[in-house]
């Protein structure tokens, strides 16, 4: 396998936190978005739709999306699992994972590719040509704020966000905190099941 990757970017950022967490070591090769790498012809032709992380599997086969590539690889290495263990954890997981990438992902990104001057042209990943809205800011911000109280109240309720496991639904909303900074965001000072979550959170990750 050999994984096309981008180390700062918060897509990349879930793949690999998941990759070190189970102790995976895949050859790596780092595309520079910063020097729009990824539209380049010889990542074009790995991945047309010229995103990272792009997983290549030994038969040829490119895993485009992070929880396509979370899913094969818990399936070939088990140990330390990070998508559930029984069928309701599992759906449980999926299901947050889902949330969290459309609720407060998403509207992280929202703000970032459509006030940010670097994405003139550029509001939506990939190849194609979309124009920023400023209004999306705004929107991305209102967004964002609600999805804090939501994920907030869930914590309320359990030691992780999926229930009494780390999982990869965890992995998630760290790279959602450290995202929103890019925003100059942060969970708000209410939110404090949130707060209490993330020390214990890094330190799972962090095998303590």
């Amino acid at each position: 396998m050999k994984l096309y990757t981008y180390d700062p970017a918060p897509n990349p950022r879930r793949l690999q936190l998941f990759l070190d967490y189970k102790g995976i070591e895949i050859e790596t090769v780092q595309i520079d978005m910063l020097k729009q790498e990824q539209f380049g012809e010889t990542f074009r032709k790995i991945n047309p739709l010229c995103t990272v992380p792009a997983l290549v599997l030994d038969d040829g086969t490119v895993l485009t999306e992070v929880i396509g590539a979370c899913v094969y690889l818990e399936a070939l290495h088990p140990e330390k699992p990070l998508l559930g263990t029984t069928p309701l954890e599992k759906a449980q997981v999926i299901s947050w994972n889902h949330r969290l990438f459309n609720s407060l992902f998403h509207a992280i990104a929202e703000v970032f590719r459509n006030g940010n001057p670097a994405f003139a042209g550029r509001a939506l990943p990939g190849p194609l040509e979309v124009e920023q809205i400023p209004a999306l800011v705004e929107r991305g911000r209102q967004r964002m704020e609600a999805a804090w109280r939501m994920v907030d109240r869930a914590l309320a309720k359990s030691s992780f966000i999926a229930g009494e496991h780390f999982s990869m639904a965890d992995i998630d909303l760290l790279v959602c905190v450290d995202f929103a900074g890019w925003v100059k965001a942060a969970v708000p000072e209410e939110c404090s099941h949130i707060h209490a979550w993330l020390p214990r959170a890094r330190a799972t990750l962090a095998g303590e």
